[in-house]
Parts: structure tokens; sequence; C-alpha cells
């Protein structure tokens, strides 16, 4: 868990590393970290929302020949096939799996009381507005997949939410990524990011105290 949070924090320093050792397999291995945040309903902890805004920002500087485009083509098709793979896994064993201690050990039952109740009070629109929601968004799909919800319909949420958030994060990304002052206070910005993207998951348990 140590790495994971060195990962997020440190997250520009990482991502150099990477390109420095590994070069066009950066492709691949930032899109199975999506794919396996977005579809392993065990690992909500993965970076999301700030690997595609170091991502797209390392992209602007010429020095790292990335090329954004390749990047946003590659976390759509992680983001669609991950929630795609938890959907399914939700439907075939949800209610099963929920009940392993392995899988409680990893998923806390306040987490996944929160996305479900999330997912009553909002419905189709929750499984978009989870796309912009870490943790939720993991267990969104896994959550929706074993209430029934047909997989047609989950799939015009999931292309929107996922389109929505792969195109603003990349876009931020690659906007602010030849900024000097990001440049300079990478990492905190990084973290800046993070924190925000927390505020609705926060505001809504806050609210759900409140409201008993």
């Amino acid at each position: 868990m140590n790495f994971f949070i060195d990962f997020v924090l440190h997250i520009d320093t990482h991502l150099i590393s990477i390109v420095n050792n590994f070069g066009n397999w950066t492709y691949l291995i930032l899109f199975f970290i999506i794919f396996i945040e977005t579809g392993a309903v065990i690992l909500p902890f993965l970076p999301g929302d700030s690997l595609l805004f170091a991502a797209s920002a390392l992209a602007a500087k010429s020095i790292y020949h990335l090329n954004i485009w390749i990047f946003v083509i590659l976390f759509l098709a992680a983001a669609y096939m991950g929630d795609s793979l938890n959907f399914f896994i939700g439907k075939k064993v949800g209610n099963s799996i929920s009940d392993h201690s392995l899988f409680n050990k990893m998923i806390s039952k306040d987490s996944l009381d929160k996305t479900e109740q999330f997912f009553n009070k909002h419905g189709g629109p929750a499984i978009i507005l989870a796309r912009f929601m870490p943790i939720i968004r993991t267990l969104a799909p896994f959550i929706v997949g074993g209430s029934g919800f047909k997989y047609s319909r989950f799939l015009r949420f999931s292309l929107i939410g996922g389109f929505a958030w792969v195109t603003i994060c990349c876009s931020a990304g690659f906007f602010f990524g030849n900024i000097a002052i990001v440049q300079e206070h990478f990492s905190l910005v990084v973290l800046g990011i993070i924190l925000i993207s927390l505020i609705p998951a926060v505001f809504s348990g806050i609210k759900s105290k409140l409201s008993k």
C-alpha cells in the first residue's frame, strides 16, 4: 500500500522513470493500470484521474516523445473495457463474492453500501457521475451489474461517462503541461487534482450521515 501512496504523491517522477526505461511500452503500461483500476473491483486505490492528467502533461513536453492522441484512444478503450469487465463480474458473482473474507479485506462494506445508495438515488446517470469519483468509479459497475441492470443501457452511460472523464482529464493535463508553475510544483498540482476529485464522495458521505 505504501508503494501506491508514493506512486500517487510522486506520480510525475514515477512516470518519467517509466518513460525513460520502457519507451513506447509506456502506452501499454498506463493502459493496463487504467484498465485494472476500472475493471478489477478489488483495486479501487490505483491512480485514475491523476494518472490521466500526469500522462497528458508529459505528452505536452516534446522531450518525452509521447503522443496525446494515443493516450486518449488507449485511455478510452481501458475505461470502456474495464467498466464492462467489472459489470459482468458483478452480474456473475456479485452477491457471492461480496461475502468472501478476502473481498471484505480489500473493499469495505461501507464503501459498497455508499456506492449502492448512490446508484439507487441517481439511477443510470450515477454511472456517468461515478466516473469522476475515486473508489466509487471502480465499485459502481460492479454494483450495477449485480442489480439486474441491462448491459446495453449500462454501456450507453459508460460510454458517455468514460468519454467525458478521459476528455476532461487529458485536456486539462495537456493544457497545463507547459505552464512553468505547474512544472515546478507538479506533484502538488496532482495532489490537488486528487483532493478535488474526492470532494463529491466526501460531500455525499456527510450528507448521508446528516440525513440519518
